[in-house]
């Protein structure tokens, strides 16, 4: 049966009318990835917010950080397990199976993080961003203690947030969107 076929319900525009930066951009995500992902293409309705968004996520998931790659994509699968993103689910789910080598992290952050045996440090990181996600008004003093009690820093845990925050940003543009993650991210680390 599968997932339907489409890209975003709002569409997207023909990749041959792109600006050069743009165009550049999906060559190298075909030579690098073998496909462009759905985001790009979606978020390449609007331009500039396309070069903000990619600016925006290079920065939060790429640059140095007291948080590991893996981390942050681990936050990115339990935000989007609370706000049920399909998109954000497969596609950051296929990046914790292959950062981690483990085919297994990638289900159980989906479907339910507590279950996986993590360190106590990940255990608070992902705590912190269910509540934030679900429970936002409630985040308080305690909360940003117990994450400087795992050895967060002032800078990690301004990390994390902005992470969650982005995470929460990108999976209501997703399901406003109808946006379907690509195929190949199903497959991605399987074992």
């Amino acid at each position: 049966m599968g997932q339907p076929d489409h890209i975003s319900k709002l569409g997207v525009p023909d990749p041959a009318t792109l600006d050069e930066d743009l165009a550049a951009i999906w060559r190298k995500c075909e030579d690098k990835l073998g496909f462009v992902p759905a985001v790009f293409s979606t978020y390449s309705l609007k331009p500039k917010r396309l070069r903000n968004f990619m600016a925006m996520y290079n920065e939060i998931m790429l640059s140095p950080s007291g948080l590991s790659k893996l981390e942050r994509e681990m936050v990115a699968v339990v935000v989007s397990s609370a706000n049920r993103c399909y998109y954000c689910l497969v596609a950051h789910g296929a990046a914790v199976r292959q950062l981690s080598g483990d085919p297994e992290l990638g289900e159980m952050m989906a479907l339910n993080y507590r279950v996986a045996e993590l360190d106590p440090r990940q255990r608070a990181m992902l705590d912190f961003a269910w509540k934030m996600t679900t429970t936002p008004w409630l985040i308080e003093d305690a909360d940003r203690a117990a994450l400087g009690a795992v050895g967060l820093s002032a800078e990690d845990i301004f990390d994390l947030a902005e992470t969650v925050a982005f995470f929460n940003l990108s999976n209501r543009m997703a399901s406003a969107t109808d946006m379907m993650p690509n195929r190949e991210y199903h497959k991605a680390v399987r074992g």
